[in-house]
């Protein structure tokens, strides 16, 4: 019984690496697809292609960069991160790093016109009326808290 079992677990693993890998491949005719869900005729032959390295032994990783070295870097769905790629990958650090240095920057500047513009003010110097504006959205206080239940429960009892 163990003999039958044997080979059927073994082909089992063997498709259950296949699967793994080829849904880790990009198809290179469709492009959006794995090769695990095309059916285009160089997705069958590269799913092939894995299943006799698998069961000539190889590894997962020989058998990723035997794809990488004969189809690409492309043919994989996670490019590696090396100086090629590294402007990718950080481009989004980058971006989100310039942003909030500019939003800085208009909120040092912002309080810093309000600097000059009490001194204008303090010299007799009038204000333009976006400068006026300006002054009266930082000056005005914000309107008071809604009071709610529990607050005025407190207060009742005197705490």
């Amino acid at each position: 019984m163990e003999s039958n079992d044997d080979p059927l677990k073994k082909k089992q693993v063997v498709d259950a690496r296949a699967r793994n890998i080829s849904h880790n491949v990009r198809c290179t005719e469709c492009g959006s697809q794995s090769i695990e869900d095309s059916q285009a005729d160089i997705a069958i032959l590269l799913r092939k292609l894995i299943r006799d390295e698998i069961q000539s032994g190889k590894s997962d990783k020989e058998i990723y960069k035997k794809l990488e070295d004969d189809f690409g870097e492309t043919v994989l769905y996670a490019p590696k991160f090396d100086m090629q790629t590294a402007a990718l990958w950080l481009s989004p650090l980058l971006v989100a790093g310039a942003a909030a240095g500019v939003w800085a920057y208009n909120k040092h500047r912002k309080r810093t016109n309000v600097h000059i513009m009490a001194l204008n003010l303090v010299r007799g110097v009038p204000l333009t009326p976006k400068e006026k504006e300006t002054m009266l959205e930082i000056l005005t206080p914000p309107p008071p808290e809604r009071a709610s239940p529990s607050s005025l429960w407190r207060r009742w009892r005197g705490q």
